[in-house]
């Protein structure tokens, strides 16, 4: 192991970096992922951006703040990350989106994990919560969400999953890491709806819904989804955004099922109806 540098952390005090390398996969997030870089750059000991095609300067962005640059072509969430992390120079990596900002308390947790060595557990679960376009904090009681982000890759791995970008920890134990990630997800209503859209069409490629659970499962999907994020994930709380953001991910849902349909069927009116839904 090579010597690591030292950083600062909010108390003042100089201390080792950690022996971690952060990797993020990317594509035409020039307008985002500088910001992801600059809030992490500090506490790992490397950066590297596996990009899939960006033609908005996102790899030059990612480069001038001193992120290694790979180029990978598109293969889905779980092989894109387990590419990535197979292209780090540590075995322990740490995981950002592009359009996440680790908080000041998650760099003093990462920094306290590594204080006396390596952890004790190889996996780590990350408090993510989202923050609306043009506001710099969540919205009051926002929904947290915890996942596996920072872990060692020779014990725990990235599922291979087109479309379920999980880390599979099986019976390893699973410690918290202090601290949270803001993600900043949506950029526009507009934005998110062709995200939604992007992704559904990947994961049909994945999952084969029969002709009979399609249709039993049309009439409920938009409501339960629409509960699920309105109330369970507190969007209520959102104000008219809240509102609207729900509709649109339950909206995709529906479109959704109307592809799975469409594809059981051949019928071309599934298609049109599933087109009709999304313009609402």
């Amino acid at each position: 192991m090579t010597e690591l540098a030292q950083l600062s952390t909010n108390s003042g005090k100089a201390v080792a970096r950690p022996p971690v390398s952060c990797f993020i996969v990317a594509k035409d997030e020039a307008d985002r992922i500088g910001r992801t870089i600059e809030s992490i750059r500090d506490c790992v000991s490397e950066v590297v951006v596996v990009d899939s095609g960006s033609t908005d300067g996102t790899v030059e962005v990612a480069r001038k703040l001193g992120a290694t640059v790979l180029s990978h072509p598109w293969t889905g969430y779980g092989p894109q990350k387990r590419y990535a992390e197979e292209h780090c120079r540590f075995d322990w990596v740490l995981n950002l989106d592009a359009d996440e900002v680790a908080t000041d308390e998650l760099r003093d947790g990462l920094v306290a994990a590594f204080a006396s060595g390596e952890p004790p557990v190889p996996a780590f679960k990350l408090a993510i919560v989202e923050v609306y376009p043009d506001r710099v904090a969540p919205r009051p009681f926002s929904y947290v969400y915890r996942v596996v982000r920072l872990y060692d890759r020779r014990k725990v791995r990235y599922s291979t999953s087109l479309v379920h970008d999980r880390v599979l920890t099986e019976d390893e134990p699973v410690g918290r890491l202090e601290g949270r990630v803001l993600h900043y997800s949506v950029r526009s209503l507009p934005h998110q709806r062709g995200k939604l859209d992007a992704y559904f069409r990947l994961q049909m490629e994945e999952k084969k819904n029969r002709f009979w659970t399609s249709v039993l499962r049309l009439p409920i999907d938009y409501p339960r989804e629409f509960f699920r994020y309105y109330i369970l994930r507190r969007h209520m709380m959102g104000g008219l955004f809240g509102l609207k953001l729900s509709h649109v991910h339950a909206a995709a849902r529906t479109r959704r099922m109307l592809l799975f349909l469409r594809r059981a069927t051949g019928r071309e009116d599934f298609a049109q109806r599933a087109d009709e839904t999304g313009r609402r």
